[in-house]
């Protein structure tokens, strides 16, 4: 055995060309007489085949090896030349490699070995080792920081140009950081072993690493920086690297770039035709960055070519006009009216032409397929129409069975400045990845014109790119240089084809800049001179990229201006059609038509809101029921508890609130209707009184997510409409922009948020006020979203009180001072003529028909409601089924039903109220034995104003001091609302301001008619200002015109909170407004 364990050590001493006789010798004598120890166990095991029957076969090798060392296995070829070399028993055998396949990822050692076409190389040195990795580290830091040297800025302030950018020799160590140390200037010609990790070789194996720095280069470091290394799915990681690492990948056909070019001369001419028409009007043009519009027409190509059939798209008001004009294909006649300042010719007071929407049905000429794009309308605030576009997508999926997203497709544009500075930016990401609020994948656009209006991005951001917010849902981040037209294009197709294979959100950086101010009557030089001194030397990207085609011999010049004049025709021909409009119209701009929705339909009548017993009985035993047939299925004994009181409230036919909200959402499933319920915790609701989703109780040891639950709702009927029921994020900016875009689709759909508790509504005010209030006053959009606010002081503090019911009611398009007639359709023309409902139910079964109204209305409205917290379990808060049933509707205004009712003539007080109050008057009333004395009646719709019913309440009590309770504070409340409407309605009163006075007695010509009389026809076209009289009074109206009947307030006194936080004090308040409302 010694003399095997020799033959390696007797082998490395023999030089190279050493004859067999000598290495015989070695073998045979220098073994006998010397002696040696064994080498260790772990040399022995490396080198297994040198044993007692092995050297024959050791001799037969290495002779062959001397005469050619190609004749033997490449593993003895090693293993001979490492031996003569000195190699130590144990390291001069490399085991030769595997026939098996590599596992994906990983690369053999043996690959490692550097290419040369010299003798066989020798084995591995630690220094060989660690060049490889260092190429690789090389390969990862240009993967992973290529983009903080990329040529991104076409101004050239931040960064260098692309053309000042020397040749690469060296990496940047900027990008490599250590790995620069590792190689020197001679190491630049060597060959190295691409690892599984790049592309950059297509078909080769092995590239000189000056040959890779280059590739890596021209990847990473020319006109695009891809920000993609922090995403943790190594999949996604290699899908980046082959669209972008493949040689050749960026190759554009010719026709391609003659149509991209024509693409860019349409959104270049149509700002310069804008400019030249309208200088001194505000556009917002898109000058700096017009290849937004080849941008986004490549996104759609691409994915119409991958299914994609429609399109819904969010924007700012920057580009938006050329957008509409090139993107959407708006008719042109359209845009150019809105700029000369026509009249009217339909409802809606409108809004400015940079805010307006529109949709489209168009075909794709370069699919040939048939496609729908709608822009939806947004105000001045640049970002929030963002989840009011995921909204309206996720609800057109919904509705066209599309799962996965592969028909609908929403594209996002954002401004840098508001991309990196809006928090709605951040809560909208949130949503994109949430079941119930997903949209499968969307496309953000980012103009980044490098600037805010007048603020540099060093003063408005502290991150390093405006985009890194989307870093937090794993978004691929392009940066793309916005004047290199090809590179934008590829870009363009890598987010396309992202969004279809993983269906995730991805974010287009288009670096430019802005040509003009922030708008075109603004002087940029104030705030940015140098900035603006480098813009006025760059020439538009057109004429950039035509003179690049013409020197490529793709285009002619005579081509450029064929293409530019053909277009230049076509806005001229618009402009000259637009000259003979005599009106502009709102509804050629609705950006969600319903198409089908109001024809046929008499748009004064609604249908009945009541239902059969039999159906309130079905959803109401189902509602109470455990899952049936699922005997395994546990239920939490709480809930026991809860259903069985449920099944006790139907068998005695009576609900409470939870049950009626359940018998109005059924019954609507059960017709068909779709029930979309979302917010913060309202599977369960905040009060735990919904518990809607059941869950299983029982759990298995490796269960960590409650999986198994129960959606009892979704189950009632086999054929019903499905029930939404989610748990939102914690967010109500972006979840009730959400809602209200997914209201907007289908007008068969009741869609309800409800917030956690009312006052949190305040952080969504920007939908309340520039979408819900206004929407169908700017833009002819109709909504029924409803909004559930807890709302009622019960001593939880200023922070858990109020709804802030003023809010809304100050928002409401009614005017107090004129009285309108008492028709037969009063209450529903009251409905069509305002802006929304505001209402402050205080039974279940009112609950349950104002729900069901929502539907019933031949057209939509949306619906704020203050809900309850602790009538939710009080004992008198309940309702027959009788008040649910057929011939039952809403009550506008419940009266008063007690012993007060029954001798109106010694009434001494009518108390009005809304809401939970009524239930604290009634107990005080009571404990007073004032039940004959004073009457309760409670206003349940107060916006619009029951002016009839209040007014027929009033005149029902002749002799009887009117009085408004309310817990909220005297500035809080409604009222503020209500009181001027109780004066109209009492004393029938028209304030004219002396402005409006002065106004129609200098400047209107009407004759004799007063004010009033000239404009009531256009008020309420079916009466006149005599039937107001002849319809409203009665046997006592003299009495009640005659002298002046005021309500008196009672309830909280003025206060710039909301509530007190003191438990005390809370008991005090409510005790003096309880005694205020009723001391006689």
């Amino acid at each position: 055995m010694n003399r095997a364990r020799m033959v390696s050590k007797l082998l490395s001493q023999a030089p190279p060309g050493t004859p067999l006789v000598a290495v015989r010798a070695w073998l045979g004598v220098g073994a006998r007489g010397k002696a040696s120890a064994p080498p260790p166990p772990t040399a022995l095991a490396a080198e297994p085949f040198l044993n007692g029957s092995s050297s024959n076969y050791v001799e037969e090798m290495y002779t062959a090896w001397l005469q050619d060392p190609k004749s033997v296995h490449q593993s003895w070829d090693t293993f001979f030349r490492n031996a003569t070399r000195g190699a130590q028993p144990g390291q001069a055998y490399t085991s030769p490699p595997t026939l098996a396949e590599p596992t994906p990822h990983h690369v053999p050692l043996s690959a490692l070995a550097p290419i040369s076409a010299g003798p066989p190389a020798a084995a591995l040195s630690q220094k060989t080792i660690d060049d490889h990795l260092a190429v690789q580290g090389i390969i990862r830091a240009y993967q992973a920081r290529g983009h903080l040297i990329a040529a991104l800025d076409p101004l050239g302030i931040d960064r260098e140009g692309v053309a000042e950018r020397p040749a690469t020799t060296m990496p940047a160590r900027t990008v490599v950081r250590q790995y620069a140390d590792a190689i020197e200037e001679a190491d630049l010609d060597r060959s190295f072993t691409l690892p599984m990790s790049t592309f950059i070789g297509g078909n080769e194996k092995t590239l000189t690493l000056r040959e890779i720095i280059k590739r890596l280069e021209d990847t990473y470091c020319r006109s695009i920086g891809v920000e993609f290394m922090f995403i943790n799915s190594l999949e996604q990681c290699n899908w980046i690297r082959q669209k972008f690492e493949t040689p050749g990948v960026m190759h554009m056909e010719p026709q391609e770039k003659r149509l991209l070019l024509a693409r860019l001369t349409r959104s270049h001419g149509f700002e310069a035709f804008l400019a030249r028409k309208f200088s001194s009007e505000k556009r917002f043009g898109l000058e700096g960055c017009e290849i937004l519009i080849p941008a986004m027409k490549q996104v759609i190509d691409r994915s119409t070519s991958l299914g994609v059939e429609s399109f819904v798209m969010g924007m700012p008001h920057r580009g938006r006009l050329n957008v509409l004009s090139n993107v959407c294909r708006k008719p042109l006649e359209h845009i150019f009216t809105q700029f000369i300042g026509l009249d009217t010719g339909d409802e809606g007071s409108g809004d400015v032409k940079y805010h307006l929407g529109t949709y489209q049905e168009r075909l794709n000429r370069v699919t040939n397929k048939n496609i729908r794009l709608a822009i939806v309308a947004n105000p001045s605030h640049l970002e929030a129409c963002n989840p009011v576009v995921q909204g309206k997508t996720r609800a057109e999926q919904f509705y066209h069975g599309d799962s996965e997203g592969n028909k609908v497709l929403s594209i996002l544009l954002h401004g840098d400045a508001a991309f990196s500075g809006q928090g709605i930016v951040y809560e909208t990401f949130h949503l994109s990845e949430l079941p119930q609020y997903t949209t499968h994948g969307t496309v953000h656009i980012v103009v980044n014109n490098q600037i805010g209006f007048t603020t540099d991005p060093r003063m408005s951001r502290s991150s390093p790119y405006c985009t890194d917010v989307a870093r937090v849902v794993n978004a691929p981040i392009f940066h793309v240089n916005a004047d290199d037209p090809e590179a934008v294009m590829h870009v363009c197709n890598v987010a396309a084809d992202w969004r279809n294979t993983f269906h995730k959100d991805v974010v287009i950086d288009l670096v430019c800049y802005r040509r003009n101010g922030h708008n075109e009557i603004d002087e940029p030089m104030f705030t940015q001179p140098l900035m603006y001194t480098r813009i006025r030397k760059l020439k538009p990207v057109v004429e950039l990229f035509a003179e690049k085609l013409m020197n490529e011999g793709v285009v002619t010049k005579q081509e450029v201006k064929e293409v530019t004049d053909k277009y230049e025709k076509i806005l001229e021909d618009a402009f000259q059609a637009a000259q003979t409009e005599t009106q502009v119209f709102n509804k050629h701009w609705i950006d969600s038509p319903w198409s089908g929705f109001f024809e046929g339909k008499d748009p004064l009548k609604a249908t009945p809101t009541g239902v059969h017993e039999d159906t309130l009985f079905h959803i109401g035993r189902r509602f109470s029921s455990v899952p049936p047939n699922a005997s395994d299925f546990v239920v939490h004994r709480g809930l026991l508890r809860i259903l069985n009181s449920r099944m006790e409230m139907v068998n005695a036919r009576t609900v409470d609130w939870a049950l009626g909200e359940a018998m109005a959402f059924g019954s609507l499933l059960k017709e068909g209707i779709h029930v979309r319920l979302s917010g913060q915790d309202v599977e369960r609701g905040t009060f735990s009184h919904r518990h809607h989703i059941l869950h299983h109780q029982k759990m298995t040891k490796d269960t960590t997510v409650d999986k198994s639950q129960y959606n009892i709702l979704a189950n009632l009927y086999p054929d019903q409409a499905p029930y939404t029921v989610c748990n939102s994020s914690l967010s109500e900016y972006a979840v009730l922009g959400f809602e209200l875009g997914f209201s907007m689709t289908n007008p068969n759909a009741l869609v309800i948020w409800e917030a956690q508790f009312g006052d949190f509504n305040n952080t969504a005010q920007c939908i309340i006020d520039q979408f819900i209030s206004s929407g169908q006053s700017k833009w002819i959009r109709q909504s029924g979203l409803v909004l559930l606010l807890p709302h009622g002081m019960e001593g939880m503090g200023p922070e858990h009180s109020s709804a802030r019911l003023e809010r809304f009611l100050q928002m409401t398009a009614d005017d107090p001072d004129i009285l309108p007639a008492f028709t037969e359709d009063f209450a529903i023309r009251q409905l069509s003529d305002i802006n929304w409902i505001i209402a402050n139910c205080s039974t279940p079964a009112n609950y349950f028909h104002i729900l069901r109204r929502q539907i019933a209305l031949p057209f939509r409205k949306p619906l704020v409601l203050m809900t309850p917290k602790s009538l939710l379990r009080h004992p008198d808060a309940k309702s027959s089924f009788d008040e649910m049933t057929e011939k039952s509707e809403f009550q506008r205004v419940i009266p008063e039903r007690g012993p007060a009712s029954e001798n109106h003539q010694n009434v001494k007080r009518v108390i009005f109220c809304s809401g939970k109050v009524y239930y604290d008057l009634i107990a005080a009333r009571k404990d007073a034995n004032l039940e004959d004395k004073i009457a309760i009646s409670r206003v349940e719709q107060i916006a619009p104003f029951p002016y009839d019913l209040v007014k027929q309440e009033c005149l029902k009590y002749p002799g009887a001091d009117l009085v408004w309770a309310q817990e909220e504070h005297k500035n809080m409340g409604a009222w503020s609302y209500v009181q001027p409407r109780f004066a109209t309605a009492l004393n029938q009163e028209r304030h004219l301001t002396n402005e409006i006075q002065r106004h129609t007695q200098g400047s209107v010509e009407h004759g004799s008619q007063s004010w009033y009389e000239y404009w009531f026809p256009w008020l309420f076209p079916t009466s006149s200002p005599t039937d107001v009289a002849a319809d409203s009074t009665d046997s006592q109206s003299s009495t009640i015109s005659s002298h002046k009947r005021v309500v008196r307030y009672a309830g909280r006194p003025a206060s710039p909170s909301p509530a007190t936080g003191s438990k005390k004090t809370h008991i005090r308040e409510l005790k003096q407004l309880l005694e205020d409302a009723l001391a006689l």
